[in-house]
């Protein structure tokens, strides 16, 4: 046991204990979103979490860059609220607006990406790519931080959904489950060029289809049907979908 405990000291420290931390501050994040009386209990608790991360991450300006992200919460919930109403709007399982804010999968996972993309755009990298990461284990929903995304977002189910990093998505877009906006290859030499695809507004993507590559746009007002599988251009007001033979037949008794 000491070997091997020698061993381990060679390594460097990686502060994996803060999974812990960050799980609370997003979890405390969300809740100071959308209940009042939460937040008035609980903001100095939850910049203090804050600050105690950036601390040990030796991050620098955790007090400057907390007030830049708190002065967005409200803008974030604006968009959020709008995001809500996407859901409200156009799911018929929906009953109302609190089933959408209280039990939707996808209207978390959006949240906690509005929440790490303000992060990720103040450059605190890996703040935000542990609460994408925390979501994800609790949704199914993995929304890389850096990804843009605009107005009236709808996720529907949501299990399986991978949006890349450089993903630009615009206003009234709707995503179902197993979608999937990635990249054409994984290259560490591309990291700093545009890797996932450009959704145009109004676009509805069903299930299990597949959007890859940098240069890709979906045209606005187009239909992606479920299964299909595009690595080209899709001009506006399209129809795509994959056909398939399905036969159906009665056996003999």
């Amino acid at each position: 046991m000491r070997k091997i405990s020698n061993h381990l000291n060679q390594f460097q420290d990686y502060n994996i204990c803060l999974k812990d931390p960050v799980e609370t501050f997003t979890k405390a994040l969300f809740y100071m979103l959308f209940d009042e009386e939460y937040r008035t209990h609980n903001c100095q608790f939850v910049k203090d979490t804050f600050l105690k991360i950036t601390t040990k991450l030796k991050l620098e300006d955790g007090e400057e860059t907390w007030a830049q992200f708190e002065n967005q919460l409200a803008s974030i919930r604006e968009k959020l609220d709008l995001d809500a109403l996407a859901i409200e709007q156009n799911d018929p399982a929906a009953k109302s607006l609190t089933e959408v804010y209280l039990a939707y999968p996808g209207f978390h996972a959006i949240a906690i990406y509005r929440l790490s993309h303000a992060l990720y755009k103040l450059k605190y990298f890996v703040i935000s790519r542990m609460m994408s990461e925390h979501v994800h284990g609790l949704t199914g929903v993995d929304i890389h931080p850096g990804a843009t995304i605009g107005d009236s977002f709808f996720i529907d189910h949501g299990t399986g959904i991978v949006i890349g990093e450089t993903a630009i998505i615009k206003n009234n877009v709707k995503i179902y489950q197993g979608v999937t906006l990635g990249g054409l290859q994984i290259k560490k030499s591309l990291s700093e060029t545009k890797r996932h695809p450009t959704i145009e507004d109004n676009v509805t993507i069903y299930a299990n289809a597949t959007v890859l590559g940098g240069d890709i746009v979906i045209g606005a007002n187009s239909t992606i049907g479920a299964n299909v599988w595009i690595t080209q251009s899709v001009p506006e007001n399209s129809l795509v979908t994959y056909q398939t033979e399905i036969k159906i037949s009665t056996r003999k008794k």
